[in-house]
Order: C-alpha cells, then sequence, then structure tokens
C-alpha cells in the first residue's frame, strides 16, 4: 500500500506530506483547488510526463516522493527479480526530483531509466485518471481487458505464437523475394556469379590487409628510413666511422678494466659499463639485419601496392573489412545457389511456410479458446457488479469473433463488449449506446472484477463519479467500499455519498503564505469531515439541520459498510 506522499515545490504545493491509511481515502474540495495536481506528483513520481514549468516560481526543483509498504509476497518477488531494493521494515520509496531541463528518479536511492519505473510502478498501483474510462470506447481496449482477466493461461501461450508468427513472416519475406520473372532472374544471377567470381579470385586471408598497410608504409618511405638508419648505425657502430659510440665506449671498458684490480667498487662500475657495450653491440647487430631488410625491388613493390589496392577495392564494395567481404561471398553464394534451383527452393519455402502457418493457427485457437471461456466468466463477473451499480436490467456480452485472415501475433480475436441497460433493448456495442456516466460505472465495475485476480494492492480514482448523482451515486459508494475491504483505495471525488464512505478523509483547499498562494492538504478528524460532508451536499451556511444531513449521510454509509 502506498504509506505517504511528500510532494515540494509543485505548482501550488509549498511542501506537503500525507500520510495514506487502509481501506478507503477520500480527498475532497473546492473547484480549482487542486485537487489533481496531487494524483499528478504521484503520476510524476511514477514516470509520467515531465515539464519544468511544474517547478514552484521561485525555486530551483521540484520533488516528489512516494513510500509504498510490499505486503504483498507476489509483489515482493516481482520486485526482487529486478534487483529492486526493499527495506528491511518492507518499504520502498521512489523519488523524482525535477529541474528545469531534466529529471531524475530514484528507487530505494539507487537511480532507474523510465522503462524501470513504469515496471514497477505496474507492479505497485492502477491509476484511473479522469478521462480513462473513454478508453472503453475503443475495441482495441476491450481485447487488452480480456486478455488482462486470463493472462494466466495466456502468458506462455503469446510466448511462443510471438516467436512461431515471427518465423512465419520472415518465411513469407522469403517466399516475396523469390517472386521474378526469368529476365530478372538471369540478370541478378549474372551479377551474382561476377561477385562470387571476383572475391573468390582475389582468395583473401583475414589480416591480410593489415600487415600489407605495414608494408607498403615501410616501402613508400623506405629512402627516410635507410637515411635514418645508416645515420644512427653510424653513431652506434655498425658503419666505418672511427669515433662511433661502440668504438668509444669499448675504449673505456679497456680503460677500467686496466685499474679495476685497484678499487673492487671500481669493479663494478666496469662490469656495468660492460653490460652497455654487449647491448649496445646486440643493437647493432639487428640494426644491421634490419638495413639488409630494407632492400627491394620495384616489382616487389608494385606487387604490394596492386594487392593492397584489391583488397581496399573489395573492402569498399562489401563492406568495410575482410571479415566483412568473407561473409557477403558466403551469402552471395547461397543466394546463387537458390536462383540456380529457384523453383526446388520456392517449394521447399512453401512447405515451411504452410507448416508454419498451421502452428500460428494452433496456437491462435488455444487461444481464442481461453478467452472465450474467460469470457464466460468475465461476463458474469461484470454483469454482477453492474447490478451493484444500479444497472438494474443490464444484458453484458463479451463478443469473441475469430477470423485465420486476420492472423498476428496475439492471435487471430477481435473482442468487443456488448451491452443493454434497458428491458427490450438489442445488444449493441459499448461506443454506441453508453454515456459517460455509465463509462465510469463499467469501468469501476471491471475495476472490482480484475482487482481480485491481481496482485496490485493501491487503486487511484480521479473523480470515478462523472456524470452520476443521487441513488447510483449510492451504489458506485458502496461498491468502493467493498473494494475497500481488500485494497488501499486513494480517491478523488464531488459526491457527498462516496465521501461519506471514506476511512479516511483528506482536505484540499487552496490559501495565502507570505502572499503567495498554495494549496494544502490535511486529514480530517470526525467533526471536520461532517463538516465538509455538508458543504458537499450544498449548504451554503452550516446549521444545525445541514450538519445533521450529513450525520445521517455518514451513519448511514457505516451501516453499508457494516
Amino acid at each position: 500500500m502506498l504509506y505517504t506522499l511528500h510532494v515540494k515545490n509543485l505548482a501550488l504545493i509549498k511542501e506537503q506530506e500525507i500520510e495514506f491509511g487502509k481501506g478507503l481515502n477520500i480527498l475532497t474540495g473546492e473547484t480549482g483547488a487542486g485537487k489533481s495536481v496531487v494524483i499528478g506528483s504521484v503520476n510524476l513520481a511514477l514516470g509520467g510526463k515531465a515539464d519544468g514549468s511544474l517547478i514552484r516560481t521561485g525555486e530551483e526543483y521540484a520533488l516528489v516522493e512516494l513510500t509504498f509498504g510490499i505486503e504483498s509476497d507476489a509483489q515482493r518477488q516481482l520486485l526482487e527479480e529486478m534487483d529492486i531494493p526493499i527495506e528491511e521494515d518492507g518499504s520502498l520509496t521512489i523519488q523524482r526530483k525535477l529541474m528545469p531541463n531534466r529529471s531524475v528518479s530514484k528507487v530505494g536511492g539507487e537511480t532507474v531509466t523510465a522503462r524501470q519505473l513504469k515496471e514497477i510502478s505496474n507492479i505497485l498501483i492502477n491509476i484511473h485518471g479522469q478521462n480513462d474510462h473513454q478508453e472503453l470506447l475503443h475495441k482495441k481496449k476491450h481485447l487488452e481487458i480480456l486478455d488482462d482477466y486470463c493472462m494466466d493461461g495466456l502468458k506462455d501461450l503469446f510466448d511462443n505464437l510471438s516467436d512461431e508468427y515471427k518465423k512465419m513472416k520472415d518465411i513469407s519475406e522469403k517466399l516475396s523475394e523469390t517472386e521474378m520473372d526469368e529476365t530478372s532472374r538471369i540478370r541478378e544471377q549474372e551479377l551474382l556469379e561476377f561477385e562470387v567470381q571476383e572475391i573468390s579470385d582475389a582468395a583473401v586471408v583475414i589480416g591480410e590487409d593489415e600487415k600489407l598497410e605495414s608494408s607498403y608504409h615501410k616501402m613508400v618511405n623506405s629512402r627516410k628510413i635507410s637515411e635514418a638508419a645508416y645515420t644512427a648505425a653510424a653513431m652506434t657502430g655498425s658503419g666505418d666511422s672511427e669515433e662511433s659510440a661502440s668504438d668509444i665506449i669499448g675504449r673505456a671498458v679497456r680503460e677500467l678494466s686496466s685499474v679495476a684490480y685497484y678499487d673492487q667498487e671500481l669493479q663494478g662500475l666496469l662490469d656495468q659499463l660492460s653490460d652497455v657495450e654487449n647491448l649496445l653491440s646486440d643493437f647493432n647487430r639487428s640494426l644491421s639485419g634490419y638495413i639488409k631488410d630494407l632492400e627491394f625491388d620495384d616489382e616487389e613493390f608494385q606487387t604490394t601496392e596492386d594487392r593492397l589496392n584489391l583488397i581496399n577495392h573489395l573492402k569498399d564494395k562489401y563492406g568495410g573489412s575482410l571479415q566483412s567481404v568473407l561473409k557477403a561471398l558466403d551469402e552471395k553464394q547461397q543466394r546463387l545457389d537458390t536462383l540456380s534451383d529457384l523453383d526446388e527452393y520456392r517449394s521447399k519455402l512453401s512447405r515451411e511456410y504452410e507448416a508454419s502457418k498451421e502452428e500460428v493457427l494452433k496456437l491462435c485457437k488455444k487461444i481464442s479458446d481461453i478467452r472465450k471461456k474467460g469470457a464466460a466468466s468475465l461476463k458474469d463477473k461484470l454483469k454482477e457488479a453492474l447490478i451493484d451499480l444500479n444497472f438494474l436490467d443490464v444484458r453484458f456480452e463479451i463478443d469473441v469473433r475469430s477470423d485465420e485472415e486476420k492472423v498476428s501475433s496475439r492471435g487471430y480475436d477481435d473482442v468487443e463488449f456488448m451491452i443493454s441497460t434497458n428491458p427490450g433493448e438489442e445488444l449493441r456495442p459499448l461506443e454506441k449506446i453508453a454515456s459517460g456516466g455509465e463509462l465510469s460505472r463499467i469501468m469501476l465495475a471491471l475495476k472490482t472484477v480484475v482487482a481480485d485476480k491481481d496482485d496490485i494492492s493501491t487503486l487511484i480514482f480521479d473523480e470515478i463519479d462523472a456524470g452520476i448523482s443521487g441513488k447510483t451515486a449510492w451504489k458506485v459508494s458502496r461498491k468502493l467500499g467493498t473494494l475497500a475491504k481488500d485494497h488501499q483505495i486513494i480517491c478523488i471525488t464531488h459526491l457527498p455519498q462516496i465521501a461519506a464512505m471514506a476511512d479516511t478523509h483528506f482536505m484540499i483547499e487552496k490559501g495565502l503564505d507570505d502572499g503567495r498562494t498554495v494549496t494544502g492538504i490535511y486529514a480530517l478528524d470526525e467533526d471536520a469531515s461532517t463538516g465538509e460532508l455538508a458543504r458537499l451536499l450544498g449548504a451554503e451556511k452550516l446549521t444545525e439541520t445541514t450538519l445533521e444531513n450529513a450525520r445521517e449521510m455518514r451513519r448511514e454509509a457505516m451501516e453499508a459498510k457494516a
């Protein structure tokens, strides 16, 4: 459940912390007081769209922090699988800091991506916004709702279907590539033969280009290299100079040798100098060998240059590296083999396609059967929930239509909710007859039914009461009360019937702080809650009569809850 919401410098909120309770948490207030900012701040913390203009004027940043209590083993397991750190007391903190040009999200003190945040929020909370019920007008949403209801039996089938469907599409694309006339086939075959021959004749070897580049640069710069090497040889003793380093060090060794027996320390210095002489001698031999290897003729240079030009041409043409050239050779040889016996290749692909399509249809059939069985169950539960919400003569059906010509990675079913709200009326698509208030109640019924199947403990409703009043409002209030027995509900409402059902009642109102408008949020005690109910009932002034009406409404709500 959601323990606390802490908001700082967001819109009209300077700094507020709300401690939510179990059961039904109700938020009320005058129009424009900032009720939607509260839900918006929760959305923002959970990865909603960030806008620097939300930062309170004059402040450098805005901060939203949610603290959840992880009370479900299923939730804990899912979070642990994502390596999300949970505190020893079972709490988890989600924080988002909003700055003018960027935002930073953290979970348990560790920075997370927007995608991770979305996955975490889907585990912890379900938010129903003001216009979310409008999604029910789209058939795509009907399929999504039914699949969520049946997901226990569908998940593995969806994974298998996705793989098999991709395989079928890949085969289909290969088949399409074989659709060509004879002239096109011959033209492509001749080009492939030329390219295969071109690469094969080159007989390239991986790493050959690097060795050739090194040799070529050495040959091109051989004059400079030779001059420097000969000069170094003359200086160190490989040449004919009598004043080379080798000659000078040799004389120094002989001088020290003649007196070294007089002083043991001098013998150590002689040993060091002898080592230098030996190292220099080894260097001179290596340099002499290098100079000999510098010798090459014009034919060797031309051969190296031609070979390097050929390899660079192949690399430019077939992918930039010798690995790419050899890979292109394999692919072109395979394609050439295919074109050489195109009819047999096409026949083989056709057999593979039919086999894959058959498997896809089998999986689609299994998915469809589960959907139809789930639709029958969901239909009955929804009808019962709708009756509880004052749809007294409602008829509700979930139409699942299969079409093998409309296969996708999610199956071949088209799902549509059908409803009749009055006796004698035919079932018609939801979008044709449902009003705004009816859609709100249908969405609440869906949330109620689905809530029994998932592990989400917190549900937020932003004005689920849109378009309803009177007796229907009482029905909605009782449904929320029932739902709150096993879930934490946070609900913004304008209706006294719903507010009367509150386990915890919060007031949202505007005020002034140092001459600036601020939104304040605070919990109401029983007397203050009664006063707010009286205001919601339409009382301009609080009299004993209006307060008694509010108390009576509260007593009726508590009796219904009991």
